[in-house]
């Protein structure tokens, strides 16, 4: 919202970026509102990109395919926003698997095998190194 220094009036202008609403003043996207439940990428996980921090990045993604096995190269937080996920990792050679709800978080370590599998249509917000896999 975009209010005047006078106080006496408030005005509401938007900027439509994607199916996501910015305010006008803000059209640098310093800030951002993003309504995850809206998002749908163009391919199995497709993600919109939402901040760089230093070298770690925040992704929103969306899929309805399971990814591939794979180790990242630094830490990941995996957060489940919508639909459930099947999360499958490797610890000391043995295979374990969690399902995971909206609201759950799966912290891969350094080094951690892991793959996810989506029960349906799934949006999921990932926190890792930029550039890992």
């Amino acid at each position: 919202m975009c209010s005047r220094a006078s106080g006496s009036t408030s005005k509401t202008k938007t900027l439509q970026y994607s199916r996501f609403h910015f305010p006008l003043s803000q059209q640098n996207l310093a800030m951002k509102i993003i309504r995850s439940q809206e998002f749908k990428a163009d391919r199995a996980w497709g993600a919109l990109d939402i901040a760089n921090m230093g070298g770690t990045t925040t992704r929103l993604h969306w899929t309805d395919q399971p990814y591939r096995w794979h180790i990242n190269d630094g830490e990941e937080v995996f957060v489940v926003l919508h639909g459930m996920v099947e999360m499958k990792y490797r610890e000391q050679g043995e295979e374990f698997s969690t399902l995971l709800h909206p609201g759950d978080i799966f912290f891969a370590s350094t080094g951690t095998e892991h793959v996810a599998h989506p029960q349906g249509e799934a949006r999921i917000l990932v926190i890792e190194k930029e550039g890992s896999v």
